[in-house]
């Protein structure tokens, strides 16, 4: 069950229409409007490419600009549960993430502050309002 709704909230819109829940938490207070990253821990270890298989750990929040690191409501998580494994470029995941992971080192943690555009944009997602912006810290585990 924790693979599938991290499969979903990490989907892509089309792989997702249809799916959800009738509740979701409130829009963060802003948007941050651009997308950045920031290297938390470089990792020592290969670095990910475009069409590699990486498995990572991350949390997800909603950005809001009231909390410590814009780290609003938690959404999700696979930190203490199973990891997330994907195709790194190909349209698995949100272009945030295939954007943000890119160059990422095994055993680096990365945050990621991602605007709507780059994520869920108008449609939103289970537990995501429309246009939010989202804030992920993502450990990377291994690349294949």
């Amino acid at each position: 069950m924790r693979f599938f709704v991290c499969a979903l909230v990490l989907a892509t819109l089309p792989l997702l229409a249809g799916c959800g829940s009738s509740s979701s938490p409130s829009a963060p207070s802003t948007s941050v409007g651009t997308f950045t990253e920031t290297d938390l821990v470089v990792g020592t270890g290969a670095a990910a490419a475009a069409g590699q298989t990486v498995t990572v750990n991350y949390t997800l929040w909603l950005y809001d600009t009231s909390k410590t690191d814009g780290k609003g409501a938690q959404v999700q998580t696979t930190v203490g549960g199973v990891p997330f494994a994907f195709v790194l470029g190909v349209g698995q995941v949100i272009k945030g993430w295939d954007q943000g992971v890119v160059g990422m080192k095994v055993g680096g943690s990365r945050r990621l502050i991602i605007p709507p555009e780059l994520a869920y944009g108008s449609a939103g997602q289970s537990g995501i309002p429309s246009n939010a912006t989202l804030v992920f810290d993502i450990s990377l585990l291994s690349v294949q």
